[in-house]
């Protein structure tokens, strides 16, 4: 996309609920969608390829125009527009306009979207980003505006659902998370440094029938001052550079700087017991632990959950963007010379490293907060909301429970959880068991003959202690020295979900 295609103003939102109507009446949903194209073409239109969806759509019907138009991005004829959508108001307010031949191209990308309770919502972006293959995922303008991707659907996905009076967008782009955020608040405020953005949060909220949000231009916290908020979430421009060229992905700080910026200033903007959700990049930097590295990020009086999904090395990751930019479609030596700058910059810093990952904090004023941080790349089962908000209750369970109420409590396995026993073939006894979740994190853990009889049999009615006695009669144990031994292996099977406490499960 040209830069030059950025200065056209935007569609005018004053009537966005007749286009609405239309689209919705066409049946241009995200289930609509995937029963007209089927399944192959609509996961390559996913993935920015047209050509399926091309081939899918060569009817004259509502459905097929709107496609063409709005996420394949072709011009049609005007009497075929006029049978999708109300083309005078949408030519007035600017959702399309007229070509020199006479047909009518769509001005922005509306891409159907489903929300978690089967609403239909519509994502408003600058065209161009989401189609044509891999040309047409590079080369994007300074100020463009992203749609929905792999990153906003990730974060939406993590974030704990529950009823706020307050929440904060920061960095909304097109407004995926302003919008999910009006489903749970009484008040959503939405910020971006790119006053763009703000108008494409306003559509897609418009287009979703969504109340509107209140829109702040701006960096960081800087236009909300110390407003207070129950939820912070933001997908930020986190990707360390060598400079700030592109606004939609670069911070503009050195090195991981914003992220850290972010997550360091969020604590004075979170009410008790709210939570702030984040994606972030963070250096390995030489002779320093990464964990260590975001531990000290994480404000007083917030528990920290930090889980690293995947790193990459420097060559790796100056690629990435390099090719995200289309600069491998440059001159081979300019390219040259944008990798050495990449490279020059992770030398000077000692980053070895880039770690790509979630930021999850919940501020609960307490004296010794639980900062839980671990690498995690298998796969996990989205939405983790409510995964997000176990971990934390179980937290504050731990917190207030010492050894002695820890036995005297009535756990609950987990759902989902089964045992496995590995070993060879034959062999009377297993190597060794494993306890595996089947939902959220999907977590395994290795556990001795004691952890896993005693997570067997925790239905709730037996307190902890009393399965000890009994399993210490069964195996020949001194129940003293079984409950003595046993907490610590409870407290592990309680932190990463395979039991659950009292509260965490109400």
């Amino acid at each position: 996309m040209s830069t030059t295609s950025l200065t056209a103003s935007l569609p005018v939102p004053a009537r966005a609920d007749r286009l609405r109507a239309a689209l919705l009446a066409a049946d241009f949903t995200a289930d609509g969608l995937l029963e007209r194209l089927g399944a192959a073409a609509y996961a390559a239109l996913a993935r920015g390829e047209t050509v399926p969806a091309l081939r899918a759509t060569r009817g004259d019907g509502p459905l097929d125009t709107l496609v063409r138009l709005f996420l394949l991005q072709r011009p049609v004829a005007p009497d075929r527009a006029r049978a999708a959508l109300p083309l005078d108001e949408a030519l007035a307010d600017g959702w399309v306009t007229e070509c020199p031949g006479g047909e009518v191209a769509a001005t922005v990308d509306i891409r159907p979207y489903g929300g978690p309770e089967g609403e239909d919502w519509f994502v408003v972006s600058d065209l161009g980003c989401s189609v044509g293959g891999a040309g047409g995922a590079s080369g994007r303008a300074e100020g463009v505006v992203l749609g929905v991707g792999g990153a906003s659907t990730t974060l939406a996905g993590l974030t704990v659902r529950m009823p706020v009076a307050a929440a904060l967008d920061l960095g909304t782009g097109s407004g995926i998370q302003a919008l999910h955020a009006a489903q749970q608040a009484i008040r959503v405020t939405a910020t971006d440094l790119n006053p763009r953005a703000l108008e494409f949060t306003r559509l897609t909220l418009a287009l979703s029938g969504a109340p509107e949000a209140d829109l702040r231009a701006g960096s960081l916290f800087a236009p909300v001052g110390s407003e207070m908020y129950d939820l912070i979430v933001s997908n930020p421009p986190f990707v360390i550079s060598p400079g700030a060229r592109l606004t939609y992905r670069d911070g503009g700080m050195g090195g991981d700087d914003l992220c850290r910026t972010l997550v360091r200033q969020a604590g004075d903007r979170l009410n008790e017991g709210g939570y702030a959700h984040f994606l972030a990049n963070w250096q390995h930097v030489a002779d320093e632990d990464w964990q260590d590295r975001l531990r000290s990020w994480v404000p007083p009086g917030c528990d920290a959950w930090i889980v690293q999904r995947e790193v990459q090395d420097v060559t790796q990751y100056a690629e990435l963007w390099l090719r995200d930019a289309g600069d491998h479609r440059d001159d081979p030596a300019r390219y040259a010379e944008l990798y050495g700058a990449w490279l020059d910059e992770f030398e000077a810093r000692r980053t070895r490293a880039v770690g790509f990952g979630w930021i999850t904090l919940r501020k609960s004023g307490a004296a010794e907060p639980s900062i839980v941080t671990e690498e995690w790349p298998h796969p996990v089962e989205q939405p983790l909301g409510e995964t997000v908000r176990a971990h934390f209750a179980r937290q504050d369970f731990l917190r207030a429970h010492d050894d002695a109420a820890l036995l005297e409590t009535h756990f609950l396995l987990a759902p989902e959880v089964v045992q496995e026993q590995v070993g060879l073939p034959g062999a009377e006894d297993p190597e060794h068991v494993l306890l595996r979740q089947n939902r959220g994190m999907r977590r395994a853990t290795k556990v001795d003959a004691v952890a896993a009889g005693f997570a067997g049999v925790c239905d709730g009615t037996l307190s902890a202690g009393r399965i000890l006695d009994a399993i210490a009669q069964l195996m020949g144990e001194d129940p003293v020295l079984l409950r003595d031994r046993t907490p610590e292996a409870i407290r592990l099977l309680v932190a990463e979900g395979f039991l659950e406490p009292p509260a965490a499960t109400g």
